[in-house]
């Protein structure tokens, strides 16, 4: 399918609240600065919820943090947000990241608190007045018992389908996306083949530049930064994958594409987890800068396959940029965060206009 560029004009834009700035950066001052850049909506990030909370917890006489639970509490926030986001012309697109939800054994802790939390974040939902929920596969370890999630794609997808059911009624949605360190899902196709197998019409895909090619292309622990092949052509391999993808995913199965590119580490990454985290999962927490800044990833690439389905939906900055060696995020005053919003719409600009096709 041909990309023209007056076909990708009308692609609406988003930004995740958690890429900007740093988590100790005011939210009202982040949304402030992603409406002054143009951008027309945001991913609600939910640490940044929680962290918008705790004044408005403190101003209601409450001593104590606002705990993740507190489902009360963080719907005012929500709420809240609702309000500021409507005064500055943005909307919510999606509450993410909704983490370690599927795979977990009927009978265990493990799944009753999976489902509470969906139940409460349906709250959150309808209060911040979004209608789309962000599903990361999994990471939590598999094991052929109760002390893991399992790995059967049947029950997997079942899990993804009852929830899409208790989404249903409330007008809500799943965007599922493959992370590149989860434990049964890490590519694109595997997330797509899930999807598929859930087969609701609330259920589809989140998919990402930088998870796509973190799976199938890069490897943040090899000194070159890309996947070793074992006799495989993994360039070869990654064409098939996007033409593939191309071919065989409908355009409106493809809810929302995030944005990000990643410096490759160097020195590379250790391969052992760290924290609990997987290396792959620490170069997504760290390495990952705006398109077109000191990355290295095949990010045009993914993202014309994406547009070659007929997609012309949410285009989403995700970023997080600790810099080349991966440090953290530091904070920002207004007017740093007004650069850094404007700087993530031109690379926002430049990478449609390099996507779209030859005149």
């Amino acid at each position: 399918m041909s990309i023209s560029r007056a076909s990708l004009r009308a692609i609406p834009t988003s930004y995740a609240t958690c890429s900007i700035g740093a988590p100790s950066d005011p939210l009202p001052s982040k949304l402030a600065a992603i409406s002054a850049a143009g951008f027309k909506s945001i991913e609600l990030s939910f640490p940044d919820l929680l962290a918008h909370a705790e004044p408005l917890s403190k101003s209601s006489s409450k001593s104590n943090s606002v705990r993740e639970d507190d489902y009360d509490t963080l719907c005012g926030a929500a709420e809240d947000v609702k309000r500021i986001c409507g005064e500055l012309g943005l909307e919510i697109c999606m509450l993410q990241p909704f983490a370690r939800f599927e795979g977990w054994r009927e009978g265990t802790k493990e799944r009753e608190e999976a489902w509470d939390r969906a139940r409460g974040w349906i709250k959150i939902m309808q209060a911040c007045g979004t209608d789309m929920l962000q599903i990361g596969s999994s990471d939590a370890p598999a094991s052929p018992d109760s002390s893991g999630i399992t790995t059967a794609a049947s029950a997997l997808a079942a899990d993804l389908r009852a929830l899409a059911d208790l989404l249903a009624p409330h007008g809500l949605r799943i965007a599922y996306e493959n992370w590149c360190w989860s434990t049964h899902a890490p590519a694109w196709h595997d997330a797509w083949a899930l999807v598929r197998a859930a087969d609701r019409p609330n259920v589809g895909l989140c998919l990402d530049t930088f998870q796509a090619a973190g799976a199938e292309w890069a490897d943040p622990t090899q000194p070159d930064g890309r996947l070793a092949g074992a006799g495989v052509d993994v360039g070869a391999r990654w064409a098939a994958s996007l033409d593939r993808l191309a071919r065989e995913v409908p355009a409106e199965k493809i809810f929302i594409l995030q944005i990000s590119d990643a410096y490759r580490p160097v020195p590379a990454l250790g391969a052992t987890d760290e924290g609990g985290l997987r290396p792959r999962g620490r170069w997504s927490h760290a390495y990952r800068p705006l398109p077109f800044r000191g990355g290295y990833l095949p990010v045009v690439a993914f993202s014309r396959a994406v547009l070659q389905t007929g997609f012309r939906g949410l285009f989403s900055v995700e970023v997080f940029d600790g810099g080349p060696d991966g440090g953290d995020q530091k904070g920002k005053d207004e007017d740093g965060l007004k650069e850094e919003a404007e700087g993530a719409m031109q690379a926002h600009v430049r990478l449609l206009d390099e996507c779209a096709d030859a005149a």
